[in-house]
């Protein structure tokens, strides 16, 4: 029985995707929305050049606006992180003591990867502006 329904459905899976209609368009993203993809992209543009100019090498401009992309975009990812490993310590860990301990580590591991991330782009501006000939 179990093989009958699996090969029913197979039969209609390669059926079903011969079968897509699609609706052409010559305009896939409006005016608009292609004018403000634009201004993003010469603004990101214009960043990046200007590390390039801080920092005097390409490479050292493209890590130095990576690591800062990277401090800005793990701000709210570890507070998500933090706030999952307290609702499983606090709220979830009461009854059970293995979800408990997996909160606190969850905590301690966030709380590390944001310390980490934050400090990272100031210990590189100080080791290439400083220590660079």
């Amino acid at each position: 029985m179990k093989k009958i329904v699996v090969t029913l459905f197979i039969i209609m899976c390669v059926f079903f995707s011969c079968s897509v209609y699609a609706k052409v368009t010559d305009n896939i993203i409006s005016d608009s929305t292609a004018g403000q993809l634009v201004q993003i992209k010469e603004k990101e543009m214009k960043e990046l050049e200007d590390y390039n100019e801080t920092y005097g090498s390409e490479a050292y401009g493209f890590t130095a606006y990576m690591l800062n992309k990277v401090r800005i975009y793990s701000i709210p990812l570890c507070f998500i992180g933090i706030a999952v490993g307290a609702i499983w310590q606090y709220v979830i860990g009461i009854r059970k003591l293995d979800v408990h301990d997996r909160g606190l580590f969850l905590i301690v591991s966030f709380v590390t990867i944001f310390v980490i991330c934050q400090v990272l782009p100031l210990v590189f501006a100080i080791v290439v502006k400083g220590f660079r000939n």
